[in-house]
């Protein structure tokens, strides 16, 4: 047997006589034991020498001067250590020897047959070493257990790899791992979790059969290595770039009959990882490899959920809003979320140039994605344009297909492009355009999105052009009517030359007063017409009557009465001005219902005519006529203070009152 296979024995002794220390230490080394040993005498000595070295064994003399052998093993005890407990002495009697077993002691020799000292202490270190292997056994399957458990609360995938990177790193005592899955549609194996590395310097894919990552999975096998920065079966491509100094184990992550990808646990020299630990990570690899599984499926899941709602929250904005713009801005916020990118624009074919220009456009550094302008078949986008298809550009700064925004982008730092037309009635439209800052890789289902995306985008800008042609049109209808009601009124104000210019007057007046007075602004469309139309019955009135000089018989004031009836004839089948006749057919009713032509009274009679009815008796009163001179300012007020409460409601009065100086601003 040489030096080196001569097995070490670490012994702390406790006893006060040298001659006896040796004679137990002699004893041990006729066995063929090397012997480390320290001797100590007090509970002080023994605290110390447990907190700096670790011994396999502890023999003890039962009595010392200060010391004894029940005191030694609660020094042990307190000081959280179980390692085997021998008492050696001669001097003590059956009953100490007794209790001190009780008390926690493995074995009590007598120092007249030491022969029995070397296999009582191979028996408790063997049975030591085999209470320490099973305690470390439960301890790993608590763990395994524990860590399944923690896996199974994870709600996404990078949250259950960063868990079971970090249980696994715990679990070994370990400092350095990471984690790589494999994608068949690329067939790369790629780095989703790391801890313990300079991330500048870590390599992040491997084509498969390349790197340790990329040899494990298709090789399907753990790979082992004490420090692979000198492993013989390595080339430097191999490394990865891993420095001296390090080893580790490689392991697949197995789910069924598939590699799903690899963890990949590291240590530095004199450390190695050991059997046991191997067997750990095994286990862990297993359970990680069908929770990837599952969480991939339930990711892939939900993100087909996700882009469902998503093309129906598209649905919904398209429907709901005629703002082309609203409706392109939900299209690239789903588009960057769904698709996982960095930014996006859309362009338009404007209709006059024929150019595709900028229309909106979210992720962008800059808003020189404005500036773009592109004829058909100019630049990627033109070519996406011209010939209907999608483009797509892995590579915006390769030399062979030169981007033609390169300089109007170039603070941007883009890398892929996709671009693909928006056509709807087989009419291009525009084009959307995606842009990234690194390559994408995009799968069956994003290309299938991206698509989904494109018709959406393309449906919304018909709707919108559709939507604006059809709002011109009213426009100009609308415009049309406006012109219309305003001839009409000239028209009334000529026929009856003492009241020239009192229906505009009385419209901005009325106006004013109901815009005060808090009147919805929709509402103040139809007061306007109604203000402007207010005496449209007295083209109803003969001339006769209308413009008789002289003062009206009772008959001619029964017809002349007539005229806000004439009005409603008139207007009411008119939808368009249908909204516009509470002025014409009531602003001659009053508060206390003394009025016409129905004896409306109160709150029954519109709002609007209430109001106007107060600005007409002022414009009227105010002003010049054949048959009396303008009222004062002063004197008019008075009359409608005077009439607050029977022919005007009160509280239209004191608006009036209260803003008369704005209402006379020109």
């Amino acid at each position: 047997m040489t030096m080196s296979e001569i097995p070490l024995l670490r012994i702390l002794m406790v006893e006060d006589s040298e001659n006896d220390a040796f004679l137990l230490l002699h004893e041990i080394q006729r066995s063929g034991y090397s012997v480390d040993c320290e001797r100590v005498e007090t509970a002080e000595a023994m605290k110390k020498a447990l907190e700096e070295e670790s011994w396999d064994v502890i023999i003890s003399d039962y009595n010392l001067p200060h010391f004894d052998a029940p005191q030694a093993l609660a020094v042990m005890k307190e000081q959280g250590y179980d390692l085997p407990f021998i008492i050696v002495s001669g001097t003590t009697s059956e009953e100490n020897a007794v209790a001190a077993l009780k008390a926690g002691a493995h074995d009590f020799v007598i120092k007249g047959r030491l022969a029995r000292l070397v296999p009582a202490i191979q028996r408790e270190i063997q049975d030591t070493i085999t209470r320490r292997e099973h305690r470390q056994r439960s301890r790993e399957l608590e763990a395994i257990a524990s860590i399944s458990m923690i896996l199974r609360k994870a709600q996404t995938l990078d949250e259950m790899l960063s868990r079971l990177l970090n249980q696994t790193l715990e679990l070994i005592k370990a400092e350095i791992g990471s984690i790589w899955l494999y994608d068949a549609s690329t067939d790369q194996v790629n780095l989703v979790a790391q801890r313990g590395w300079d991330a500048e310097d870590l390599i992040t894919s491997f084509r498969r059969g390349q790197g340790i990552p990329g040899l494990v999975i298709k090789s399907g096998q753990t790979f082992i290595s004490p420090e692979i920065f000198t492993d013989p079966r390595l080339t430097k491509e191999y490394q990865g770039n891993i420095p001296k100094g390090i080893g580790g184990a490689c392991i697949p992550l197995h789910s069924d009959e598939n590699i799903v990808g690899v963890i990949f646990i590291n240590v530095k020299l004199p450390r190695e990882i050991s059997d046991e630990e191997v067997r750990v990570l095994t286990a862990l690899a297993e359970i990680g490899g069908n929770t990837v599984r599952r969480m991939l499926l339930l990711e892939q899941t939900l993100k087909q959920v996700q882009r469902l709602r998503s093309l129906r929250t598209i649905d919904v904005a398209i429907s709901s809003s005629l703002d082309l713009r609203i409706s392109l801005k939900i299209v690239l916020e789903e588009a960057i979320t769904q698709l996982n990118i960095d930014a996006a624009s859309i362009l338009l074919i404007n209709p006059q140039t024929k150019r595709l220009e900028f229309s909106e456009g979210l992720g962008f550094r800059t808003s020189n994605i404005k500036l773009t302008s592109l004829g058909r078949g100019e630049g990627f986008a033109g070519q996406v344009a011209l010939e209907k298809k999608i483009v797509y550009i892995k590579d915006l700064n390769k030399p062979d297909q030169p981007f033609e925004r390169a300089e109007l982008l170039k603070n941007e730092e883009f890398i892929t492009y996709f671009g693909t037309p928006l056509i709807s009635k087989g009419k291009v439209q525009g084009v959307l355009e995606i842009f990234n800052r690194a390559p994408l890789r995009p799968d069956i289902e994003w290309l299938n999105f991206f698509d989904a995306l494109s018709w959406q985008t393309a449906i919304a800008v018909e709707n919108a052009l559709l939507f604006e042609d059809l709002q011109q049109s009213n426009f100009e209808i609308e415009a049309a009517y406006n012109a219309t009601i305003e001839g009409w009124s000239r028209a009334l104000d000529l026929r009856d030359k003492e009241t020239e210019g009192h229906s505009m007057r009385v419209t901005e007046m009325t106006m004013k007063l109901a815009r005060l007075m808090g009147m919805n602004e929709d509402l103040l469309i139809d007061v306007k017409r109604g203000s402007l139309l207010h005496d449209i019955g007295k083209m109803g009135v003969p001339d006769n009557i209308l413009l008789k000089p002289g003062s009206l018989t009772k008959q001619e004031w029964h017809i002349m009465r007539q005229h806000p009836q004439y009005a409603y004839e008139l207007l009411e089948p008119i939808a368009y001005l249908k909204q516009a006749l509470d002025i014409p057919y009531c602003h001659h009713e009053k508060w206390d219902g003394s009025g016409y032509p129905r004896g409306l009274k109160g709150e029954k009679i519109p709002l609007a005519a209430r109001i106007f009815a107060v600005v007409d008796v002022w414009d009227s009163l105010t002003n010049d006529r054949p048959y009396r001179q303008a009222w004062s300012h002063t004197k008019t007020l008075e009359y409608i203070r005077e009439n607050s409460g029977s022919h005007f409601d009160p509280q239209v009065v004191d608006a009036f009152l209260h803003h008369l100086p704005e209402l006379l601003k020109k």
